[in-house]
């Protein structure tokens, strides 16, 4: 089919060779065709390239709706328009993958659309959000109990093994780009979009562990990305819904931001994701608009990713661009603006620069395709540039194995028998349970509250948030080896969330508490707000705990995402942390019954609380005081070693 563009033949512009020649006689030879070095491929494909294809490798939309359904098998029109723009990849979201022989068909049918293309030969980044814990995409699989509870382990070994799992799936997919793993220091315990996706408020931890898991997927044959670049960790703003600023000079960002990112660099990590931050202490071009004036963010800043990035540690890797349909950027952007910026700003790849969910959405990318190949004709971007940037998208398709002398002829069902073998195996299934046990953290254990030891006949009252969290944590209570057959307890189980009332205003709950002889309660505090006396998300949990003290009654807090609630729940005579809500959602009468929901955290922690599970993690992160509803820069709470209290 003829793809190329009406409004691409009034450009008559050259391509500029950035890569040095390597004379072929210089090849190796093997057995059978001699093998051309990846540089010189790179060189010739330049050559042949018009402008169009070379933008296409810089574009990577999503297309995880169409047509008001779920994108799981490959719309003709979705393969039209990658044909016809010759995009170079793909973003996969929960919405396409929801299970492995669906998964690899989807991943074959989209690189069968390259194969198909007489004109284009080069396979597509087909890419994913695959960080383990609370940010997973595969339906099936190996879900992993996220990076605080891997630095909650001081073992970098589980951070390795945690990519090699990650690695080992997304390949036997066929998805060759993982978006991860996150570098970001979670310094600010306000930070509403990090939290648990971060290692620890440690930079020298956080880049330990980010390095050994970014190699362990490398070492997989996927490329990792390090994100978010140069930091979203010390940010009290959720960059999906604004702008955060970060206020901070190159000095003090090389004094920790920096050093987890300096360290992948140097050890070669194949991709680096941005952030859309302000930084006006290194960026000072500023953005007016009708929302005010802000600083120009990172993503679209020159000076943070030609001078810091690429300047200042020497970065010679892909840059791609976090989602550009993000409201930090796409409230105060054009769609063809934004990615006219990040070229400008030395970035690759523009990933999602526009929403595509139906054949009338694809003239918007008409739209930012023209407005591109304008502001190369008019001088504004130089095709030099460009170049550069698709030099560096085909060498590492080229190093990856994604992009080959030959095209990968791998039948379809060889590819389904490698991914049943391999993705959510017994083998990756056992050390997931490993890691999520290693990293559960006993703070405090006051009066050897823990472990419990209900006898027959004593009720243990289960509360959280969700419903499937309580159903998984029935379900585990139920399978404990001392309460096989659920003979000997009762269980029973409540929920509350932003609308429960006062304790005093819920009988219910209150009968449900002096019922019970041991009580669990669950916390699941992703911000700051939650932790306000005036939050539901606060007094639920403080009221049972006071009243459970003055009865007698056994209790402990369970936290299951950011740590920082153990900073207000100070009458819980026990704190245990996991760093994830996730669980077994199909637990009795599961409301869930969503394989997205199920993880390996909260398993752990009943088999703590019940003492199957030895608490061996350490707190990964610093916890400052909460005093009047405000964290405290300089005062820090203060946690003792709970296992000295352990009732043996």
């Amino acid at each position: 089919m003829n793809k190329t563009l009406n409004w691409t033949a009034t450009l008559g512009l050259t391509t500029a060779l950035l890569v040095s020649s390597v004379p072929v006689a210089d090849a190796v030879v093997a057995e059978g065709p001699p093998t051309i070095p990846i540089e010189e491929r790179v060189n010739i494909q330049l050559e042949s390239m018009t402008l169009v294809q070379k933008i296409g490798q810089m574009i990577m939309p999503d297309f995880r709706l169409w047509n008001g359904e779920n994108h799981t098998s490959l719309a003709p029109e979705v393969a039209r328009v990658i044909d016809r723009f010759d995009l170079g990849g793909v973003i996969l979201f929960a919405e396409n993958v929801e299970g492995t022989d669906q998964t690899t068909k989807l991943v074959h049918d989209l690189q069968e659309v390259v194969k198909r293309d007489d004109s284009n030969d080069i396979p597509l980044f087909v890419t994913i959000d695959q960080e383990g814990g609370i940010v997973t995409r595969l339906g099936t699989g190996t879900k992993l109990p996220g990076n605080m509870a891997l630095g909650a382990t001081r073992n970098s070994q589980y951070a390795y093994a945690a990519g090699k799992i990650i690695g080992s799936e997304l390949r036997a997919l066929g998805v060759n780009v993982n978006f991860g793993p996150v570098l970001d220091v979670n310094n600010n315990p306000e930070n509403p979009v990090i939290g648990v996706r971060s290692f620890s408020s440690d930079p020298g931890l956080v880049g330990k562990f980010g390095l050994a898991m970014a190699q362990g997927i490398q070492d997989q044959g996927v490329a990792a990305t390090a994100k978010h670049f140069p930091g979203h960790g010390d940010t009290a703003v959720d960059s999906h819904y604004g702008l955060p600023i970060v206020d901070k000079s190159l000095d003090e960002l090389r004094g920790l931001e920096l050093l987890p990112f300096q360290r992948a660099i140097t050890r070669g990590v194949d991709m680096i994701m941005t952030a859309h931050i302000g930084m006006p202490q290194i960026e000072d071009e500023v953005v007016e608009s009708d929302r005010g004036t802000f600083p120009l963010p990172a993503t679209l800043s020159d000076d943070v990713i030609t001078g810091v990035l690429r300047g200042e540690l020497g970065y010679e890797g892909v840059v791609v661009t976090d989602a550009l349909n993000m409201q930090a950027i796409a409230d105060n952007f054009t769609e063809a603006e934004a990615v006219i910026k990040t070229f400008e700003a030395g970035v690759d790849i523009a990933l999602m620069p526009t929403i595509l969910r139906s054949e009338a959405d694809v003239t918007k990318l008409e739209t930012i395709f023209e407005e591109v190949i304008q502001a190369v004709k008019n001088g504004r971007l130089s095709e030099a540039t460009i170049d550069e940037s698709v030099e560096r998208i085909l060498t590492l398709k080229a190093e990856r194995g994604i992009w080959g002398e030959t095209l990968d002829s791998t039948s379809l069902e060889e590819k389904l028998t490698r991914a049943h073998a391999i993705v959510g195996s017994a083998e990756h299934k056992a050390k997931e349970r490993e890691m999520a046990e290693a990293a559960v953290t006993l703070v405090k254990n006051e009066e050897k509250t823990l472990p419990f030891k209900p006898k027959k006949g004593d009720t243990v009252l289960v509360l959280s948030p969700a419903k499937d969290q309580t159903d998984s944590m029935v379900k585990t209570i139920k399978s404990l080896k001392k309460n096989v057959g659920n003979e000997k307890w009762n269980v029973i189980t409540a929920n509350y969330s932003a609308s429960t009332p006062h304790l005093e205003q819920n009988p219910a709950l209150r009968q449900q508490v002096g019922a019970a002889d041991y009580i669990i309660v669950g916390s699941n505090v992703n911000n700051s707000a939650k932790l306000q006396p005036t939050s539901a998300e606060y007094y639920v949990p403080s009221e049972v705990f006071s009243y459970a003290n003055e009865a007698g009654k056994k209790a402990v807090l369970l936290s299951l995402r950011n740590p920082y609630d153990i900073a207000v729940q100070q009458d819980a005579p026990a704190q245990l942390l996991i760093y994830g809500f996730k669980g077994d959602p199909n637990g009795p009468d599961s409301e869930a019954g969503n394989l997205k929901s199920a993880g390996p955290n909260l398993p752990a922690g009943i088999h703590a609380i019940f003492g199957e599970v030895k608490p061996q993690g350490k707190l990964p992160v610093d916890v400052p005081e909460f005093v009047d509803g405000v964290f405290q820069d300089e005062n820090y709470a203060q946690f003792g070693d709970g296992f000295k209290n352990w009732n043996h």
